[in-house]
């Protein structure tokens, strides 16, 4: 049994999640208007030119990458929803419901779990967005070496500590 004080603090970390899932989600229809089939790359060489393949490689991620956040948004506002009506349900007794907490857990880690691979997918779909404006990586282009290197270590290294941070929470 949970106190609303606790479930407070679930319900606002519930929304912290939502909203950068939205700011992400975001990100992906940016990527998706910034590259379009046939776009000749900033390298001016024509073998640095990203293919169809990038571009169709692009859209499946994208695609991909929306869906993890919609679903990890949608759990996450179910969950909200949840507590929002167990606490509200009894007016004598406003400050205790009924919550089970392995339920409660087990919808963040998949809200989590969701957010996470919906990051993995952007980060690979921006990969391809670079290639397509930049040149190709497997062609040697400068250019789009320092713009992927920093981007993946960057997103690896905040993905470390979210996941750690989350893992941390949820044994303690």
């Amino acid at each position: 049994m949970l106190s609303s004080s606790t479930t407070s603090v679930h319900v606002m970390a519930l929304d912290g999640l939502v909203n950068v899932n939205s700011l992400f989600t975001i990100a992906v229809f940016v990527g998706l208007s910034l590259a379009t089939p046939g776009q000749r790359s900033l390298e001016n060489r024509t073998s640095c030119d990203a293919g169809i393949d990038v571009a169709k490689e692009l859209l499946v991620f994208e695609v991909v990458s929306f869906s993890f956040f919609l679903f990890s948004s949608l759990v996450a506002q179910g969950l909200k929803l949840a507590i929002n009506l167990l606490n509200s349900k009894d007016v004598k007794e406003a400050l205790h419901t009924n919550i089970n907490m392995k339920v409660l857990r087990f919808g963040m880690l998949g809200s989590a779990f969701g957010s996470v691979m919906g990051c993995v997918f952007l980060v690979l779909s921006m990969v391809n967005v670079i290639q397509i404006r930049l040149g190709m990586l497997s062609c040697g282009s400068k250019s789009a070496v320092h713009a992927v290197a920093p981007l993946v270590v960057l997103v690896t290294t905040a993905l470390l500590v979210y996941i750690s941070t989350a893992v941390y929470a949820f044994l303690h």
